[in-house]
C-alpha cells in the first residue's frame, strides 16, 4: 500500500539508506530506551530494532500507526517495541513521555521542531537528542557565542550540554522531497535545568533571553534597559570586561545566566 505524505503533519519520507545509516552510527552506544518521534513509515525504527534497542515510538498520523502496527507485530508482541498513536507534544504535557531514561531520535517537521526540542531539553528523562530538522533550526542551537546565527535557543541549549551540527540532509533524501535543507542535530545533557534553576526562575530566564535578542541588531544594554535595572546591566558588563557597545549574540551562555541572577 503507497501511503501518501499528509501535507498538515509536515510528512517528508527519509528514503536515502545511507543517511539512515549514519543516524544509526550517529546515536549513543548504551542500552537506554529509545523515543522515536514521528516514525513514519518505519524505516529508522527497523533499523533501531536491528540494533537490538528497544524503543517506544510516537506517531499521530493514525493510518500510518496501522501500517507500523502491521509491519511490526512480532516486536510489539515481544515488548521490543511500543508504538503511541498521539501527539507527542499532548502527552508531555501530562508529565513525562516515558517514565525512565531515554535517547530521542526523530525526523521532526518543521512546524513543530523547535517547540519539541525545547521540550526535550526540559525533560529531565532525555538524555540526548539525534533530530533532523531544517539547517536554518539546527544552526540556531548549535550556534557558539559570536556566531551571527547566536540566539536563545543556543543559549538553552549550551546550558544543557554539548551541542553539534553533524551533517546537512539534501532534499533529495527524501520523497516528497521538501523544499528546504535538512540537518542532523546532535545534543548530549550534561545537566538538567531544574539544577540550575527553580522552576519560576527557569520560566522567568526564557522571557529575560526573549528581551535580550528582541532586537539583535541594538546592543545588549539597549534591549535589557526597556525591562531591567540599567544600572545593574552596566554594572555586570563594566565589571566582566565587556563593551557597552556589545550585540545580544556576543556573550556567552555562562554571562546571560549570571547577569540574569543580578537582575533578578
Amino acid at each position: 500500500m503507497k501511503i501518501k505524505a499528509k501535507k498538515k503533519y509536515g510528512q517528508n519520507f527519509l528514503k536515502d539508506e545511507a543517511i539512515k545509516d549514519k543516524i544509526i552510527q550517529a546515536m549513543p552506544n548504551d542500552n537506554l530506551k529509545i523515543v522515536e518521534i514521528g516514525p513514519g513509515l518505519g524505516d529508522l525504527t527497523k533499523k533501531l530494532l536491528e540494533k537490538g534497542k528497544n524503543v517506544t515510538a510516537f506517531e499521530i498520523d493514525l493510518e500510518l500507526c496501522e501500517v507500523l502496527r502491521n509491519s511490526f507485530k512480532k516486536e510489539i508482541e515481544n515488548k521490543q517495541l511500543d508504538i503511541i498513536c498521539e501527539d507527542v507534544l499532548k502527552v508531555w504535557d501530562q508529565g513525562f513521555l516515558i517514565d525512565e531514561d531515554y535517547h530521542l531520535v526523530a525526523n521532526l517537521p518543521y512546524y513543530v521542531a523547535t517547540n519539541i526540542i525545547l521540550r526535550a531539553l526540559e525533560d529531565k528523562k532525555c538524555k540526548s537528542l539525534l533530530v533532523m530538522v531544517q539547517k536554518e533550526v539546527a544552526l540556531k542551537f548549535a550556534a557558539k557565542q559570536g556566531d551571527k546565527e547566536f540566539s536563545s535557543l543556543s543559549i538553552l541549549a549550551n546550558l544543557s550540554g554539548e551541542v553539534k551540527k553533524l551533517f546537512d540532509v539534501d532534499k533529495s533524501s527524501f520523497y516528497p522531497p521538501p523544499k528546504v535543507t535538512s540537518s542532523i542535530l546532535k545534543i548530549v545533557k550534561k545537566d538538567n535545568f531544574e539544577n540550575i534553576f527553580k522552576k519560576e526562575e527557569f520560566e522567568k530566564f526564557k522571557i529575560f533571553l526573549k528581551d535580550a535578542f528582541s532586537a539583535p541588531r541594538k546592543t545588549l544594554r539597549k534591549n535589557l534597559s526597556k525591562k531591567y535595572d540599567k544600572e545593574k546591566v552596566l554594572s555586570y558588563l563594566n565589571e566582566n570586561n565587556y563593551s557597552l557597545s556589545i550585540r545580544p549574540h556576543q556573550l556567552s551562555p555562562s554571562d546571560y545566566h549570571l547577569l540574569f541572577k543580578n537582575l533578578k
